[in-house]
């Protein structure tokens, strides 16, 4: 038996920043959990073009910084001091104004002896582009910390209200050298193994969207028809999904703790509850609760008995559970299949043999 509340369940992790931190969360709760980064972080402390842009920063002493992530905040400060640009880098953005996007920005200025001016409740950059616009951005000297990628609307947008900026490149997202971490994911959604993938940052969202697409776009569907559950962070990170058609779930706070605790809520709240010839019994991912007790099954078994489930009462055929079975096979199989079933189950009450027609679980109030 496997105690824990997301006992039954399996739950992808495509984070690589704090993956280890969010699998063993997920594992604490009892979810057998997968991990797949679907992005990886390139610092850029010793790159020329992290230098020249502290240089620029420096020389243009900015009326304001833009700070998007505590991360690339703490790694460019860093990466100066590295250079001995440290104390002049504090120097300039003590005299400038500094917007972050949400509180942690906000706790890697504070950490750096500086003071932000306000913060973007919604952890966005349209909601600091939209409140510079509206202030009036001509002729501001302004710098951007990117966090990840270049921000290219958010930057043209300003050089379009008359802003000169300089973009700070702290570290740069790119796909992993190995990505046969993701294509498995991808497959194992698409074989229905997968109950929620977990997103943190809507890069790793664009990148498993592009190479699930390419490997295994069934994968996707699984996704759009809410099959398999997608959890994100935020709508930041939710947007490459959402653009897509993808229905995703996210916590009202954008942390990562909240959401491991929206899958914990949302997965068990999903699940197909049955009483069976006197039992309450629960259908999950890889497993059966029945009156609370966990029960893992083999893909077989497993594939069987949701099968039954999706018509509790009614007798399922051998032809349709040989259908239903991971890699087909015959009505022995699904014999055999029935059996383990049994056993795993501890009784062999639960499943109702049909002679010559296939088997049915036995409800308390069996469908006509």
């Amino acid at each position: 038996m496997i105690e824990g509340v997301l006992a039954g369940f399996t739950v992808a992790v495509t984070a690589e920043r704090r993956r280890d931190e969010m699998a063993a969360l997920l594992a604490r709760r009892g979810a057998r959990v997968v991990t797949a980064s679907a992005i990886t972080i390139v610092p850029l402390a010793d790159d020329d073009a992290l230098h020249a842009a502290t240089a620029a920063c420096i020389g243009l002493a900015p009326d304001l910084v833009v700070a998007t992530t505590g991360f690339g905040f703490r790694g460019w400060l860093e990466a100066a001091e590295g250079w001995g640009l440290g104390d002049q880098l504090r120097e300039v953005l003590g005299r400038a104004r500094i917007v972050a996007r949400g509180p942690k920005p906000c706790g890697a200025i504070r950490a750096a002896g500086l003071t932000e001016e306000w913060a973007a409740k919604t952890e966005s950059t349209d909601e600091i582009l939209e409140r510079l616009l509206a202030e009036g951005v001509a002729g501001l000297r302004i710098v951007v910390q990117e966090h990840g990628e270049p921000q290219t609307e958010f930057v043209g947008a300003l050089r379009g209200g008359g802003a000169a900026v300089v973009e700070v490149p702290v570290y740069r997202w790119v796909l992993p050298q190995d990505l046969s971490p993701v294509r498995r994911l991808a497959e194992q959604i698409t074989a229905g193994q997968i109950d929620a993938v977990t997103f943190t940052s809507a890069p790793a969202a664009k990148a498993f969207l592009r190479v699930a697409g390419e490997s295994h776009p069934a994968a996707l569907d699984r996704l759009s028809s809410g099959a398999t559950l997608a959890a994100c962070v935020g709508p930041v990170t939710a947007g490459p999904l959402t653009g897509r058609g993808i229905p995703v779930v996210m916590p009202e706070r954008y942390r990562l703790g909240a959401l491991i605790k929206t899958v914990t809520d949302e997965l068990p709240r999903r699940s197909v509850k049955l009483r069976v010839a006197g039992s309450t019994l629960e259908m999950r991912g890889h497993a059966v609760l029945i009156d609370g007790v966990t029960h893992t099954l083999a893909p077989a078994a497993m594939a069987i008995l949701t099968s039954l489930a999706a018509r509790p009462g009614v007798v399922v055929s051998k032809d349709q559970l040989i259908a239903a079975l991971p890699r087909g096979n015959d009505g022995h199989a699904v014999d055999v299949a029935v059996a383990r079933l049994r056993t795993a189950l501890g009784s062999g009450r639960h499943i109702e043999t049909v002679i010559k027609r296939g088997y049915r679980l036995r409800l308390d109030e069996p469908a006509a």
